[in-house]
This record gives C-alpha cells, sequence and structure tokens, in this order.
C-alpha cells in the first residue's frame, strides 16, 4: 500500500469524541506522520463523527463531499459514532477509502501505515471491547487551551430516543492510575483540564478494587497533583450527589459548573424517554448546587419535539425550567435515529412545531444568561485565558482589557456586559445591543 506521509483529523460533536481525535492525532504522529495544517494539504483526512442527530449525520456527509471536492488525491478515512453506526452508507460516499468504527478505532495506525489490514470496512461488535481505549498524556491536549481528558466512555443506559449507547458500547472508566498520571502531566502544561466522558457519573462503577466513584476521583487528583483547576462536563442529574456537590462548593480548584442533561420537565415525557429521574429529583438537585455555590453555573440539555409531546407537555416543561436557576440551556430538537425505539413511534411531532418550541425556549435560555451575567459586573472572578479572551471559573466569556498570553489563571475585574459574556473593566466596548 502506498504510504500516506501527512494527514489532519477532523473531529464532529462532544468533548469525548474531540479526545479521541486528539489521541489519534498523537498515535499517528508517533508513527512518523506528520500533521498538515488542514484538510486541503493532507494526503489523508480522518473525519472522526457524530450520529447523535440527523443535522450531524448530514454534516458529515457535506464534509465528505467538499474534502473529495478540494483535495481529489486524500485519502478518506472515517470514523467515529456514524462509522459505528452505518458503515456501508459512508463507504458509498465518493472518495471514502475505509470505514472505521469505535469498535477498531485503535487499528487506525496500523490500518493507515500498510500493517495487513485489508478491505474497505472495519466495524465489529461494540459490545465485545470492554476495555477502556485510553491515550497517553499528550493525547488528550492536542493545540488547546484548556484539554479534554476523556475518563470514562460508553453508556449502560437505554433512553428510548439515544443511539449512543449502540455505537459507543458499554461503560468503561480509565483506571484511577492512569487518570492520575494524565492529570499529573497536563497540570505541568495548562492551567484547567476538563474531565469528559460519555457517562461522566458512572466513571469507576466497572473497575476492580477499591469502591471509588466520581467524587473519590476528584478528592484524589486533587491531593495527588497539581491541577489548578478542573472541570467536569456533562453529569447525569442523579450522579451530581450530596458528596460530589459538596466537594465542588469547598474546593476553589473545581470550576463551579453544573452541567446535568434534563432532557424534559414533563414527568410524562421523562418516563417515555426511559429517563431515570423524575422532575423533583432533578429540582433538588439543581437547588441544591445553586444553595452551596451561589455563583455557579448551571446548565442542562433540553429536547423539543420527542414523538408525543403535546402542547400541555411542553407548557410543562417550560414552566419547570422557568422555574429553575439555569444560566444556559443547550436546547436540541428531537431527531428519529434509526433503531431506536422513539423513532417507530406514531405521534411524531410536525417539524414547525419542533421549531418554535425549540425558539421558545432559547428566548427563555438567554433571558437567563443575561440576568446571570449582569450579577457579575463589578465582581471580580477567576479566569483562564486563552487565545482570545478568557473563560470564567462559572463559564462565561470575557472580553480582556488588554492583550494576555494565554493558558494563565488570573482575577479580573469585570465592569460590563459583552454581547455573549462580559467585559473586564477597562476593556474598550463595540457596539452592543442588549435587551432591556
Amino acid at each position: 500500500m502506498e504510504q500516506v506521509d501527512t494527514f489532519f483529523v477532523q473531529n464532529f460533536g462532544c468533548r469525548a469524541a474531540q479526545a479521541d481525535g486528539a489521541a489519534l492525532a498523537s498515535r499517528l504522529t508517533a508513527r512518523g506522520l506528520a500533521g498538515a495544517s488542514g484538510r486541503e494539504q493532507a494526503e489523508l483526512v480522518i473525519l472522526n463523527t457524530c450520529t447523535v442527530t440527523a443535522a450531524a449525520d448530514e454534516d458529515v456527509r457535506h464534509a465528505i463531499r467538499r474534502v473529495h471536492r478540494e483535495n481529489p488525491a486524500a485519502r478518506i478515512l472515517v470514523t467515529g459514532c456514524y462509522a459505528q453506526r452505518a458503515p456501508e452508507e459512508l463507504a458509498s460516499l465518493p472518495g471514502v477509502e475505509w470505514v472505521v468504527g469505535n469498535s477498531h478505532r485503535t487499528q487506525i495506525p496500523d490500518l493507515v501505515t500498510g500493517a495487513p489490514y485489508h478491505g474497505q470496512i472495519h466495524v465489529g461488535d461494540i459490545f465485545a471491547r470492554h476495555e477502556f481505549l485510553s491515550a497517553p498524556v499528550e493525547d488528550a491536549a492536542g493545540d488547546r487551551t484548556r484539554p479534554n481528558l476523556k475518563i470514562q466512555d460508553g453508556c449502560n443506559n437505554r433512553c428510548s430516543f439515544c443511539i449512543i449507547p449502540y455505537v459507543r458500547g458499554l461503560s468503561r472508566s480509565a483506571p484511577l492510575e492512569e487518570v492520575t498520571e494524565q492529570v499529573r502531566g497536563l497540570s505541568r502544561r495548562y492551567r484547567e483540564v476538563v474531565l469528559s466522558g460519555i457517562n461522566l457519573g458512572r466513571w469507576g462503577r466497572d473497575l476492580d478494587g477499591p469502591r471509588l466513584r466520581l467524587a473519590g476521583l476528584l478528592r484524589h487528583l486533587l491531593a495527588e497533583t497539581q491541577v489548578e483547576r478542573l472541570r467536569l462536563s456533562s453529569v447525569e442529574p442523579m450522579d451530581f450527589t450530596d458528596e460530589l456537590l459538596e466537594l465542588m462548593a469547598a474546593s476553589p480548584r473545581i470550576a463551579p459548573h453544573v452541567h446535568a442533561p434534563l432532557q424534559s420537565g414533563s414527568d410524562r415525557v421523562l418516563r417515555r424517554m426511559h429517563r431515570k429521574y423524575r422532575p423533583r429529583h432533578y429540582a433538588d438537585r439543581v437547588l441544591k448546587a445553586r444553595a452551596w455555590m451561589p455563583d455557579s453555573a448551571i446548565g442542562a440539555d433540553v429536547m423539543v419535539g420527542f414523538p408525543g409531546e403535546t402542547e400541555e407537555e411542553f407548557e410543562e416543561s417550560r414552566q419547570f425550567i422557568a422555574s429553575l436557576p439555569f444560566t444556559y440551556l443547550h436546547v436540541f430538537t428531537y431527531s428519529a435515529r434509526p433503531g431506536t425505539p422513539a423513532a417507530a413511534h406514531p405521534d411524531q411531532v410536525p417539524q414547525p412545531v419542533r421549531k418554535e418550541r425549540n425558539r421558545i425556549l432559547r428566548e427563555l435560555a438567554a433571558a437567563k444568561n443575561l440576568e446571570f451575567r449582569r450579577r457579575m459586573v463589578g465582581r471580580k472572578l477567576p479566569v483562564v485565558t486563552l487565545q482570545e479572551g478568557a473563560l470564567s471559573g462559572n463559564y462565561l466569556k470575557v472580553e480582556l482589557a488588554r492583550s494576555r498570553p494565554a493558558n494563565h489563571l488570573i482575577e479580573v475585574e469585570i465592569g460590563s456586559l459583552a454581547e455573549s459574556g462580559l467585559r473586564e473593566r477597562g476593556a474598550s466596548p463595540g457596539l452592543v445591543v442588549l435587551p432591556a
């Protein structure tokens, strides 16, 4: 097979996928390949895909066609969740030389450097692979100022709308010693490390040895590493235990940031979704987080247009969301995923109705975010500097008064609002029109 010398990895989707892509890039570099500056310059283009919605699938197909059009000599390899779900569909697209599922992701360096792996499609039973596919310290970071470190993969839940367990497999955790060593290495180069996973709150439950959960892991990392700030990505609401919230509230080295997927504030919709909590349980977690961390970011994923969602159920969900101290929302329109129970539900909500419900919740989220940002004006906030601007511990973008090097943890005084964040006192304001 003709040797490739340069590669480019394009990642789609969640933080865990980004960490997977960074790990893959590092493994390819270790094999002697050089990272290209863009898709147009690469001999090998790897698309690390997402399949959580139909729109995510379309983004991938569009990217494949564009790569083939702009760089027809490139060898295209498609991997990730979409590759695991529908390999034949991807293999039929022009320019695609390999389709490699999550089940075979670790074989990619061998596949593209001439090892004896033949054929276009490399996808197997994701449930037959129980080990955690981890990465060395340097793999997790890439060029990011706030590296994502994936410490958990897969999911044992079976939400009726979700395809992810079928493309990621069972929940599995990176061993404690491995996580510690990775965080220790990252903390020498970065001020903030983001711990991520597909179902992060389940970390540790599949590991042998002493019983240790997410809160215990955080305590261990705080004691055994010099990391200045740890941030948790998404954690299921019932995994935000009192122990975890108390630790977050007590430690200035853990970002005051709670992201707990809600999906719906209607009890009936949650039951049809096969979610494992009721609205009252969720509210208890969020209100406790706000009481113990008054200035914390509190975010949620919310879905509109789930099959069978009536106007009454949507309004119930809207009112529930309005009653809670969210600082931001990620609002998603339901997208049927082939093979999931919800996709076969006869009562699909019309697209125009879904779109309107999405708009309503986005406006509600914007109002809550604005209220939260206004509270921060005049305050001093710890921020980590980025390539442009900074990010506060409570997940607000900050425009700085003067240029500062990236990757520093500093304290700034907030002088005013920016269009989508905050502005350090002394920063030159642009033309920003905000609601009264």
